[in-house]
């Protein structure tokens, strides 16, 4: 499977498709692994209830879904549960051993990113870019080919030309339906390079 992304205008649908996918594989609408069950308000889509997942001959081993918009309330799940009595060890350990909040938005999101993915997985990740520089795409894009090489599987909602520039993936356009595009026919790639080609030329016209 490898890698499919998912893109799409705000408000084309990528989010709920992409929540709906998570929630039909087992996992908590807000995100987490299978193991998390908080939620802050239940409003995830009952779309879930329609998507068959089509399971292979090796089934992932583990997985998470990591998603931007409600990374903060899993953050506090982490400490809630921490905070409770058990003779386990720590679960932020597994997340790195720092506390989640005491870490910026981006480091918090990339600390999860690189502690808790491994390989033989499955990881369904919502616009990413939103928590992560240029600079972290661009390593997320390496962990991810190295998790790939390990067996692991990645279904992505973004925005993000870096991370859709990934090679092996394969790119699906939620516009009037949903279609396979190229990485250079998608208008993030066209809109960026135009952007950073003539720079001056588009900022005059933006701006005049």
């Amino acid at each position: 499977m490898g890698v499919k992304v998912i893109i799409g205008e705000n408000g084309s649908g990528k989010s709920t498709i992409l929540e709906s996918i998570a929630v039909a594989y087992g996992f908590n609408a807000e995100g987490g692994t299978k193991n998390f069950n908080f939620t802050s308000r239940a409003t995830h889509s009952d779309l879930s209830n329609y998507i068959k997942v089509v399971k292979g001959t090796k089934k992932p081993r583990t997985g998470f879904f990591l998603r931007a918009e409600s990374f903060y309330n899993f953050a506090s799940s982490v400490d809630d549960l921490d905070n409770e009595a058990s003779f386990g060890p720590p679960i932020i350990n597994s997340y790195g051993g720092r506390p989640l909040h005491e870490q910026s938005h981006g480091e918090s999101f990339f600390a999860v990113f690189l502690n808790k993915f491994t390989g033989e997985g499955i990881y369904i990740l919502d616009e990413p870019e939103a928590a992560l520089s240029p600079s972290r795409q661009m390593s997320m894009l390496t962990r991810m080919h190295d998790l790939v090489k390990e067996g692991s599987q990645f279904i992505i909602a973004t925005h993000s030309p870096i991370i859709m520039a990934y090679p092996q993936a394969v790119i699906y356009q939620i516009q009037e339906g949903f279609e396979q595009i190229g990485y250079k026919e998608t208008e993030h790639y066209q809109v960026t390079q135009s952007f950073l080609n003539n720079t001056q030329k588009m900022l005059s016209i933006l701006l005049e």
